[in-house]
Formats: structure tokens, C-alpha cells, sequence
């Protein structure tokens, strides 16, 4: 699939099964994430991936989470099983750093930009994936289970695998109208 195509038919894949990117697929998609933008060359990402086990240990913690926030039983049963919904999931955290030149927006935009450039490295490789967030991503009781620190911030949660369903291609919007000149 040529850059083009890629990047005007990019949709989010939510069923996915197994098989879950090999190694060689992994290494692709990861590379890819350290191509973006990276103001003073700080790499403020960390890429920590799920599968088997792991995928087991991101759901109690999410389970963890959901009983600290009050959540009611049929939440705290659904957060358990999140992860679940694909064979492999890699949580995108910006690690952020204070510096003179690089403010920690921009820091977080790059973490955004390798979640971004991993799904389309996952895509190119004819593998599905959906970027999710929610309240998860935003919970310090998570982000400690990660052994994150305070000024770490999670982007995002790739969910990868092959896609279980054909998505139906969402029809192409045009961009001018989003766009205005100065």
C-alpha cells in the first residue's frame, strides 16, 4: 500500500483477534514510533506492550482502577476484560522532562504522534489496531501500577491484532473545509 492511500483510508479496526504482530511486525511498528517529530531529540515515549500474561495483569489493573473509582459491578467485570479485546496491547506513555526549549505539550504531542505512526506502521503491515484513551488513561492509580512517574502521561492504548471483520471504508471528508488562509 503506497503513503497516500495509507494515510486517505486510515480507520480504526476495533475487532481484532490472533494472530498479534511477530517480532519482526513488532520491531517495524516500534521503529516507525521513533521516526516522528522530536523536538531536541528528547524520545519522550515509553512503549509498554501486553500480550498473554500481560494482557491478564493490564485488565486487574484496570479492574484495580475501576473498584477505587466507585465504578458499579458491571464496569469493574468490563474493565477486567478490556484488554482483551485485542491479542496485543501497547500502552503509548509520554515521558515527559522539564527543558528549557521543549515545552510538555510538545512532549506529549510526539508520544501522540508514535501512536499515531505505530497504527499506520501496524496498518501498512496489513494488521488492524484502535487507538482508545478514556479514564484509564488519565488515572494515577494506573499510571502508578505502570510504575510511571508524575510527570509521565499515558497517550494512548494501541490495541493491535488482525482484524476479525472487513471495516466498512468511512467515506473520505475534504480538508479545505477545515482549513482558511491568513
Amino acid at each position: 500500500m503506497d503513503a497516500l492511500t495509507l494515510l486517505l483510508t486510515r480507520q480504526s479496526c476495533p475487532r481484532l483477534v490472533d494472530p498479534a504482530p511477530n517480532d519482526a511486525e513488532l520491531k517495524t511498528i516500534l521503529d516507525a514510533a521513533l521516526r516522528v517529530p522530536d523536538h531536541g531529540a528528547l524520545s519522550p515515549f515509553e512503549f509498554i506492550i501486553a500480550t498473554g500474561d500481560g494482557l491478564e495483569r493490564l485488565g486487574g489493573i484496570f479492574e484495580s482502577a475501576a473498584k477505587s473509582q466507585g465504578a458499579d459491578e458491571a464496569f469493574i467485570a468490563k474493565a477486567a476484560s478490556m484488554p482483551k479485546r485485542a491479542p496485543m496491547v501497547i500502552t503509548i506513555v509520554a515521558k515527559c522532562q522539564a527543558h528549557p526549549k521543549v515545552p510538555v505539550l510538545e512532549q506529549q504531542i510526539a508520544a501522540g504522534c508514535a501512536a499515531m505512526a505505530m497504527q499506520q506502521a501496524a496498518f501498512a503491515l496489513g494488521l488492524g489496531g484502535i487507538w482508545r484513551t478514556g479514564d484509564f488513561a488519565f488515572d494515577r492509580a494506573v499510571h502508578q501500577a505502570l510504575g510511571l512517574t508524575e510527570m509521565d502521561q499515558i497517550v494512548g492504548f494501541l490495541y493491535l491484532g488482525t482484524p476479525a471483520v472487513d471495516a466498512p471504508v468511512k467515506p473520505g471528508r475534504d480538508g479545505m473545509q477545515y482549513a482558511r488562509y491568513l
